[in-house]
């Protein structure tokens, strides 16, 4: 009998080569203008449970950690983990939008850089940075874009390391940041992984780097909270580029306590009716209340890569942003859940 980690594999596959079957007239679109999936945390599937605690966590955290790590411990891995697919099963999935959040382990002599969310992860970023190329290479018309963020402990050397390991593995596929990155101008110039980078001392020496994306992060323990915080963003107007619209709701202590056999993967689950309803009612598109990047937590569950893939089936159509009716529609929808 299959447990759920398996189920959730299996409904993955069958979208790991959609950017190129989309059709001629999206070519030439640049794909912040499409719909893309993104995973939020994409690493988190690898924690390491043995590992210390990361050092940007509260002093309260890291002493209940280390006076109670029977108890503390297991609560820990509940509310860090955001992902249960790896990278590769993610890309066969469809996702397009990889959040690495990059650390360095306090203490450790090594340049070995990990990721992290709470605790660190059992891989290193050099690893995983290989395993990405090795996908790419029997996806060729396939664009993956890396966020990479937080950059726990990297001094100046780590950072000349690391952007030196991201040029070193993907090199010609890595898209400058001067090019408008259309699917037709990546496929001819055999580009495909643009790097985002949020340290603005690298971005001015390396034309392979692009700025921060926007992230639309609610920090929202309720769906309908939400949901009302994406449509304010929506309404104050889409950045000119790339961005991301975060649909992962965000634990707090009082949520923790108050749901002590809770854990994020539930806390998501529950939320995903509603937030399927949201997703397709989503335009991608310049105007001011379209949508680029949406990424969510655990992207195997209730077709969110294929909902969000099928928001591009809208372009090119009569664009426009919701219409009262399906304002209407979507409403009435959410007070039935």
């Amino acid at each position: 009998m299959e447990g759920p980690l398996q189920t959730i594999v299996h409904m993955c596959h069958g979208h790991g080569q959609w950017m190129s079957q989309l059709p001629e007239k999206l070519w030439d679109i640049p794909l912040y203008n499409l719909a893309l999936p993104g995973s939020h945390d994409t690493m988190t599937y690898c924690l390491d449970k043995s590992s210390a605690v990361s050092v940007n966590e509260s002093k309260l955290v890291k002493f209940l950690n280390k006076c109670l790590p029977c108890i503390v411990r297991p609560i820990i891995m509940k509310w860090s983990v955001t992902q249960v697919l790896t990278v590769t099963e993610q890309l066969e999935a469809g996702v397009r939008y990889l959040d690495f959040r990059i650390a360095h382990k306090a203490n450790d002599p090594s340049m070995n850089l990990y990721f992290v969310h709470m605790v660190y992860t059992t891989v290193t970023v050099q690893d995983i940075l290989w395993e990405i190329l090795r996908w790419l290479e029997t996806h060729p018309q396939e664009v993956v874009i890396i966020a990479c963020r937080n950059f726990d402990g990297l001094t100046k050397r780590l950072h000349n390391h690391l952007v030196a390991c991201i040029k070193e593995i993907f090199q010609c596929k890595l898209c400058p940041r001067n090019v408008v990155p259309t699917l037709r101008t990546m496929w001819h110039l055999g580009h495909q992984v643009i790097v985002s980078y949020e340290e603005a001392a690298e971005l001015g020496k390396h034309c392979e780097l692009w700025p921060p994306i926007p992230y639309w992060w609610g920090n929202k323990t309720s769906t309908r909270a939400l949901i009302r915080y994406l449509e304010h963003m929506k309404r104050m107007g889409r950045p000119g580029e790339f961005f991301v619209a975060g649909i992962n709701l965000t634990e707090n202590l009082r949520y923790i306590l108050t749901h002590p056999f809770g854990s994020l993967k539930k806390m998501t689950l529950q939320s995903l009716p509603c937030l399927k309803i949201w997703i397709k009612q989503q335009y991608p598109g310049p105007k001011k209340k379209c949508i680029n990047i949406i990424a969510g937590d655990f992207i195997g569950n209730n077709d969110f890569v294929k909902d969000v893939i099928e928001l591009n089936t809208k372009i090119n159509t009569p664009l426009h942003c919701q219409s009262e009716l399906e304002q209407i529609a979507f409403n009435s929808q959410l007070l039935h859940l």
